[in-house]
């Protein structure tokens, strides 16, 4: 599921909620603002709102307060977002991306391991 790059605010939401899963909205606030800055209560309405609608999110209801997950995985965002810069790129091919990445040594052994397991029909 192609899904378009999210603003850093956003992507600060999403990455406290691939870390410490379902959340309340000042659970949010507190670990992006700290426990004392209740200034920012409407930013991060308005963030989380955000990401509902583009269905990234989930909102579920209870007693107290919402809570909120995510409905899609980093890896699944990452891999999106790859996909979107390769197309825009390199016409669509991760091979030059890989290249790179392997020609500037920013890959470890263990991640050419993997690769190579992965090209070679197995899994990661």
């Amino acid at each position: 599921m192609p899904t378009a790059a999210l603003a850093n605010a956003e992507l600060s939401v999403m990455e406290l909620l691939w870390d410490h899963g379902a959340m309340t909205a000042r659970q949010v606030q507190d670990k992006l603002y700290g426990a004392s800055d209740r200034s920012q209560h409407g930013t991060v309405q308005r963030l989380l709102q955000r990401l509902v609608d583009k269905d990234l999110v989930r909102r579920e209801q209870a007693a107290h307060a919402n809570t909120f997950s995510a409905c899609i995985s980093r890896a699944e965002y990452a891999g999106g977002q790859l996909k979107t810069l390769a197309e825009r790129l390199t016409g669509g091919s991760i091979a030059p991306l890989l290249s790179h990445l392997i020609d500037q040594k920013r890959l470890s052994r263990d991640e050419l391991r993997r690769l190579r397991d992965l090209l070679d029909g197995g899994k990661p």
